[in-house]
């Protein structure tokens, strides 16, 4: 009998499609922008009209989300993760084109943090180059190996290696480069006026509008608030584990009258894991597909991150525990757990994951999370 379940929200609940509109945009602004690398800045603004997003995100993640699409079999679930990841291969990519000439300073480069500075100043030198990007390469590149999450930064130093001939670590982990990464993002989603919350550093470029208050619920609004109602009366726990940082889960879901069937002590977001990895670096990462985010929300905010590393896992009574994702981060946190795993077919490849999720036995595969009341039922 299930008692607890945890909701996953991009691709279950919310469209991811604005964040990887955002990504997108933060991969193609860190390259192009004269506050990075500058490739083009005359070809860089602040304000896109939708056909031109489209343009750009076909452009930097393939016409049918390809690149997305590897990162996200590959049990990748953050956009920052996923940004990151697209943004290094490409400076990589770049400097393997200036390597015979400037690999004194490639050296340097890669020895020490990136950061926005180091950005600019491999944009200086670049600026002397004929250089050229190439996205889809990302896949070719990536499918030779057969990494998983940390595997997948860890792959970025073998391909640095062997593309500039420099030994590395630098990409490993969430240093100076992925800060930058992360950044850039929350201008792009959460827009001027709340970046300073998001993030607590002020916008590198002002102008952007946010994404946030054009939210797209993957289920008529009052659906999905029913079904928060009708798990509530049947005495079912609820709870979220989601990769969103705190500022854009809670604000949606006041805003779609949501929060109200929802202790915010079960509500576990992006930040959430980012402070559990300043008390525990060395555990990095904990982000899903590790199962922390949904010990979290199971266990509730108040209790220490300490006691729910130490949960031996499968928790006790996992059968009573229903997981609720669109992602093989969230299908692999709830192998871990023991619990029951329902995926939604609302997720970035939509019903085309079915496959996936039958070969990895998924206990139940829906097409919209209001079906849930039928397995309830």
């Amino acid at each position: 009998m299930i008692k607890t379940i945890l909701f996953d929200v991009d691709g279950v609940l919310l469209s991811e499609e604005h964040y990887f509109d955002a990504s997108a945009l933060t991969v193609w602004e860190l390259l192009m922008s004269g506050n990075y690398l500058a490739l083009a800045p005359d070809k860089f603004k602040t304000d896109y009209h939708e056909d031109e997003i489209k343009a750009i995100r076909e452009l930097v993640f393939g016409t049918n989300d390809e690149v997305l699409k590897f990162m996200k079999s590959r049990g990748l679930n953050a956009n920052w993760d996923m940004i990151y990841l697209a943004f290094c291969y490409q400076l990589i990519h770049l400097l393997s084109q200036i390597k015979d000439a400037e690999l004194e300073k490639i050296e340097k480069w890669c020895l020490s943090p990136i950061d926005r500075q180091t950005l600019v100043e491999i944009g200086d030198i670049l600026s002397s180059f004929q250089v050229e990007t190439n996205y889809l390469l990302f896949v070719s590149d990536f499918e030779r190996s057969t990494e998983t999450k940390q595997g997948l930064f860890d792959y970025l130093n073998k391909l640095a290696e062997e593309k500039l001939g420099v030994s590395t670590s630098i990409f490993s982990g969430m240093g100076a480069l992925w800060s930058v990464c992360e950044h850039v993002c929350q201008e792009w989603y959460v827009g001027d006026e709340n970046v300073l919350q998001s993030t607590g550093r002020p916008s590198v470029q002002l102008g952007k509008k946010g994404f946030l208050a054009n939210e797209t619920t993957l289920a008529p609004s009052d659906e999905i608030d029913g079904l928060f109602q009708f798990l509530t009366d049947a005495g079912i726990k609820i709870g979220i584990g989601t990769g969103r940082p705190e500022l854009e889960t809670i604000q949606p879901f006041k805003h779609l009258g949501w929060i109200k069937h929802f202790d915010e002590n079960h509500i576990v977001t992006a930040d959430d894991m980012l402070r559990a990895e300043e008390e525990f670096p060395e555990q990095k990462p904990l982000s899903k597909p590790h199962p922390l985010t949904y010990i979290l929300g199971l266990k509730g905010r108040e209790t220490s991150v300490e006691t729910c590393l130490s949960i031996p896992l499968p928790i006790e009574k996992g059968e009573e525990i229903l997981v609720v994702g669109d992602s093989l981060a969230d299908l692999l946190a709830a192998r871990q757990m023991g619990c029951q795993f329902a995926a939604v077919l609302t997720g970035l490849s939509g019903k085309d994951a079915r496959g996936d999720f039958e070969e990895r036995k998924a206990d139940y595969i829906l097409d919209s999370v209001v079906h849930l009341k039928e397995i309830i039922k």
